[in-house]
């Protein structure tokens, strides 16, 4: 039976770790040829590619700031050099700087959060909107805390989930003409490296969602999956949440 994603290309911006080495994951067992880019974990990098090649696929890595505009331009460059074309886009790659708005944070490091959670989204989208065709699509991963903050200390990284919101609805009305579609994924509390459920903030995040536990990395991609695929064609400027019931 052929595959959804047979014969597309998709580029996993974070795809080394946690949600993005997932999603890589599940578009390749869909059909796609998957490049990943990653900013400090090579090892983890190649060892994504080498799980993708040795289930019959095909992909690739590369290193790129993320927080750097011409390094996303010439990330999605390569990706198109070396695979041929690119269909999907998933803007996974972000940082988180936790603080009040009255707490004395580094400027430097909000500096950088907003430069990796927004600048790096917002210029992989223009890249690759000049290269998708019709059916292409772009997925951002947001947080459900764009709609809902739940926890004190995280303005700053809400709003740059926020604003990907903004940004993603408006992409959609510039590339829905073209049969470009343009979304957003909302995570939950998602165990990885960066929210671990077994940290000390596990079992408060476990209660706020209706379903009582962390999601798992593959609950994620398998969402992101879907808005790549065909059955999502009707799908533009919308939020996906996928939370375990945060939002109920």
């Amino acid at each position: 039976m052929r595959k959804p994603l047979a014969g597309k290309v998709a580029l996993v911006a974070g795809g080394s770790r946690g949600i993005g080495a997932a999603t890589a994951r599940a578009l390749a067992v869909d059909g796609a040829a998957v490049a990943i880019s990653y900013a400090a974990s090579p090892d983890r990098a190649a060892a994504v590619v080498a799980e993708i090649e040795a289930g019959g696929g095909r992909a690739a890595a590369y290193p790129a700031d993320q927080g750097d505009p011409e390094q996303v331009r010439a990330l999605v460059r390569c990706a198109v050099d070396d695979f041929g074309r690119l269909d999907v886009l998933v803007n996974n790659a972000a940082t988180f700087v936790p603080g009040k708005v009255d707490d004395d944070v580094d400027p430097g490091a909000l500096a950088r959060q907003l430069a990796v959670n927004l600048g790096g989204a917002t210029a992989a989208i223009r890249a690759a909107a000049g290269v998708l065709g019709a059916g292409g699509r772009i997925i951002t991963v947001g947080s459900m805390q764009a709609t809902r903050v739940g926890f004190p200390g995280v303005a700053d990284y809400v709003s740059t989930k926020a604003a990907i919101v903004g940004y993603s609805k408006a992409a959609a009305r510039d590339l829905g003409p073209r049969g470009i579609t343009v979304n957003v994924v909302q995570p939950g509390s998602v165990a990885t490296e960066m929210n671990s459920d077994e940290g000390p903030f596990a079992d408060v995040q476990r209660a706020a969602n209706a379903m009582g536990r962390f999601g798992r990395p593959e609950e994620i991609a398998a969402g992101i999956a879907f808005l790549a695929g065909p059955g999502a064609s009707f799908i533009t400027g919308a939020v996906l949440d996928i939370d375990g019931g945060y939002l109920a």
